[in-house]
């Protein structure tokens, strides 16, 4: 087959690649993180400019966003689990697309009559619009969620099959096209509102959200119907007999004429009764969350799962901190620019490197060799910290700052620029104080050389921790498990931002990367102790064939 294959013409290849579910997935996966590239960016645009040029609903938007799927996430992953794959993915998509278009008229009616909302009942109105915006945002992203966990945990390792270098392609290959969306997709909208206007971004995104919509549906139906696989799932059909047994209980009961057997019956109908009662139904979303992380913590890939959260616990990534900080050092916007371009183009090596060093030393040894090299580049921003022109100073209190808005007191405390952006209300644009003269750019150098070498690593172990939840997490699972991943990596996100806000000023960055490497270093150990008791495991599997292996981590020394 593959030698018949291979001779085929390259025209009919590459017709047989483009019409393949592989790639109808790619192209939707394409569609879908441009859209949600585009209105990630412009959301937090829009939500400025509402609020008179204040990052606070911002703040707000992000608090809300984080808090809902640190909450709702295993919810939303076992929704995914115990209902039709396709069903889910229309569903969400649907949900998602609708919410923004949604989202976006409404931003355009506000800042078309801003005016007039203000003044009617005394800017309540105004206000109202405000917190709508911000809640149906938030419902798009926690259908943007559901879509992720069943698009690319779920239906990517359907396609892929048995084949696990196919599925390590594919996982490389979707992870390249978020880093390219996530470079060109804010740089298009963001080209838009500024040449013409807020209102024309907010129509521009609403109908890229239509258009994709059904483009998108239509994709997804195609995958389907390209792949049978994809109509069986586990979990659904559990629940399907689990259904019909509560029936033909509740049918038996009524024909029954055994005292014996009747009484069986009799409690079986009590036990389906209790299980639709008004109260287990309520309670049903807590034990849901309840048993959805009970679940991942017994996992086999618990600790690599864990690793892959502490990760998302720095300061040392291209976000808004460490832009507020490069440019308290001296940095202008195209510096900045060309640096994000360069840690775009890290990232996609990552990316190939995975797949190389996969076929060579195999899934969890790749995890060990990324982290390994991460934290190596790390050890640059860890020596930045001391490099001449390092603002590091632990004479200043990381306080002072937050005190200093807090109570005013600008005289009694020193005088130092924060990380955050300040916004002048009498200017249209967002502008940073004053940046302290910068003797020496050797410490900016260091750090940014550490972190644009990092994401090398970074990736490689992103993509691995991924493949091994894929492997290794059984189908009736894949929903919950990677919603409480989702969680996971949300509450460590927002430990990082509230690190931020105690020490904002740059003086006390330094610290923060000292933090930041350290959790990077206690997620890899976490790992590292994954991999040690995996590969250990496949010696014991290896020198006594006739032992049984434990079903927690027979799938794990194929992985190796």
């Amino acid at each position: 087959m593959d030698r018949a294959a291979s001779k085929k013409p390259c025209c009919e290849r590459f017709c047989e690649f483009f019409k393949s579910a592989k790639f109808l997935i790619y192209l939707g996966h394409a569609l879908s993180t441009w859209g949600d590239r585009m209105w990630n960016f412009a959301v937090a645009v829009f939500l400025v400019e509402l609020y008179g040029n204040s990052l606070l609903l911002t703040a707000v938007y992000g608090l809300v966003v984080a808090g809902s799927v640190l909450l709702l996430g295993a919810i939303i992953g076992d929704w995914v689990d115990k209902n039709p794959r396709l069903k889910v993915a229309q569903t969400s998509l649907v949900v998602q697309n609708s919410a923004v278009i949604l989202c976006g008229v409404l931003l355009m009616v506000v800042f078309q009559f801003k005016e007039q909302l203000t003044t009617l009942y005394s800017g309540w109105l105004l206000t109202s619009c405000y917190i709508l915006v911000i809640t149906i945002a938030n419902i798009a992203n926690l259908a943007s969620t559901a879509m992720s966990i069943t698009i690319q945990r779920d239906w990517v390792v359907v396609v892929a099959g048995d084949d696990r270098s196919k599925l390590a392609d594919m996982n490389a290959t979707v992870r390249i096209i978020d880093q390219l969306t996530n470079i060109l997709a804010p740089m298009l909208v963001g080209q838009i509102m500024a040449f013409g206007s807020h209102f024309i971004g907010c129509g521009f995104i609403s109908g890229w959200n239509v258009f994709s919509m059904f483009l998108e549906y239509f994709l997804l139906r195609k995958v389907y119907q390209k792949t049978p696989a994809l109509a069986f799932k586990a979990g659904q059909k559990d629940n399907d007999d689990q259904e019909l047994k509560h029936l033909n209980v509740q049918k038996e009961i009524g024909i029954n004429e055994s005292p014996v057997e009747g009484s069986q019956l009799m409690n079986e109908t009590a036990e389906v009764k209790k299980t639709t009662s008004c109260c287990y139904q309520m309670t049903e979303p807590i034990r849901t969350f309840k048993d959805g992380w009970v679940a991942y913590y017994n996992q086999s890939i618990f600790f690599a799962g864990m690793s892959l959260s502490f990760l998302y616990m720095t300061v040392l990534g291209f976000d808004c901190i460490t832009t507020g900080y490069a440019y308290t050092q001296g940095l202008n916007g195209s510096v900045l620019s060309l640096l994000m371009g360069a840690s775009a183009i890290s990232g996609i090596c990552g990316t190939v490197a995975f797949t190389w060093i996969r076929k060579k030393c195999g899934l969890i040894r790749t995890g060990f060799i990324a982290g390994v090299a991460q934290l190596s580049c790390l050890v640059l921003c860890v020596a930045s910290v001391f490099a001449p022109g390092s603002p590091f100073d632990l004479s200043v209190s990381p306080f002072d700052e937050v005190l200093k808005h807090l109570f005013g007191d600008s005289n009694s405390l020193r005088e130092s620029p924060t990380l955050l952006p300040t916004i002048e209300p009498q200017i249209n644009t967002t502008v940073f104080e004053e940046a302290p003269q910068i003797e020496s750019y050797m410490s900016v150098s260091l750090l940014f050389t550490g972190v644009i070498a990092a994401r090398i690593g970074l990736w490689s172990f992103d993509l691995t921790v991924t493949q091994l939840i894929q492997e290794n997490v059984i189908e009736s699972e894949r929903g919950v498990i990677n919603g409480v991943q989702n969680s996971m990596n949300y509450l460590l996100d927002l430990l990082h931002f509230i690190m931020v806000i105690l020490a904002p000023n740059p003086e006390a960055f330094g610290l923060l990367v000292i933090i930041s490497v350290s959790f990077v270093a206690m997620g890899h150990m976490m790992y590292f102790r994954f991999a040690y008791k995996s590969l250990r495991s496949r010696l014991f599997l290896f020198c006594s064939p006739e032992q049984k292996p434990d079903p927690n981590i027979a799938s794990l020394p194929n992985s190796v």
